[in-house]
C-alpha cells in the first residue's frame, strides 16, 4: 500500500487518475462520513476500477490518508495584514468559515472525525497542519522583523495558541464562532507573544 506525499506525482493517465481518486475520496468522505466510505464507493465516483485502487492505496484508510495528504498540494494563501494581530484574525476568520458554512464545512468535519477513526488518517491530518504550521510560520516572521514580538518567539505555537479557541468551540463546547470569537482569539495571542510567552529561549 502506498500513501503519497506531495511531489512525487507520475504525469499523464496516471496523474489524472490519482487526482481523480482522491478528489472522489474526499466528495465521498464529506457525504458519507469515514465509517460510510468504500473502496467501491470511491471506484464508482472517480471512474477507476477498484483493483488500480486497491493495488495502489490498499483499502479505504489508505484512500483517506491520501486524500488527506492531498490537501497539502493545493497552496494556502497567508495572510498578510500588516499586523501580527490582523493576520491572525484573518486566519481564524478563514478557519471558522471553512468549519462553519455549510457549503464548505462536511469535507473538514468529515477530515477530523475520520482522524479519530484511523491511525493513517491521524497521520496524514498531523502532516496537513505540519505543512500549515510550515507555511503560516511567516505570520509571525514578519512580526518579528517588525519588532512586534521578541525575536525568538515559536511561531507555530503562536498559531495554536490562536487557533485553539476556535477550535475548542467548534469541537468540545459546540458553542458559535463568529468573528468577534476569531478577533478576541487572535488578540488574546498576539498579547500573549508581546509579553514574550512564545519565547523558545
Amino acid at each position: 500500500m502506498s500513501t503519497e506525499l506531495p511531489g512525487t506525482r507520475p504525469g499523464g493517465r496516471t496523474e489524472r487518475n490519482r487526482v481523480a481518486v482522491l478528489t472522489a475520496t474526499l466528495d465521498v468522505l464529506a457525504e458519507q462520513g469515514y465509517p460510510g466510505l468504500t473502496v467501491d464507493a470511491v471506484a464508482d465516483r472517480s471512474g477507476v476500477h477498484k483493483t488500480t485502487l486497491y493495488r495502489r492505496w490498499g483499502s479505504a484508510e489508505g484512500l483517506v490518508a491520501a486524500a488527506l495528504l492531498f490537501g497539502i498540494e493545493h497552496g494556502w494563501e497567508v495572510p498578510d495584514t500588516g499586523s501580527l494581530e490582523g493576520d491572525l484574525s484573518a486566519m481564524n476568520r478563514e478557519l471558522a468559515d471553512y468549519f462553519t458554512d455549510p457549503a464548505k464545512s462536511a469535507m473538514p468535519m468529515a477530515s477530523v472525525a475520520a482522524a479519530f477513526q484511523s491511525p493513517k488518517a491521524a497521520d496524514a491530518l498531523r502532516e496537513y497542519y505540519r505543512d500549515r504550521h510550515r507555511k503560516g510560520a511567516a505570520m509571525t516572521e514578519r512580526a518579528i522583523a517588525r519588532g512586534e514580538v521578541p525575536a525568538d518567539t515559536d511561531p507555530v505555537e503562536v498559531m495554536r495558541q490562536a487557533a485553539a479557541p476556535v477550535f475548542y468551540r467548534l469541537f468540545v463546547s459546540r458553542e458559535p464562532v463568529d468573528a468577534a470569537v476569531a478577533d478576541r482569539a487572535a488578540r488574546v495571542a498576539v498579547i500573549a507573544a508581546r509579553a514574550g510567552a512564545f519565547r523558545t529561549g
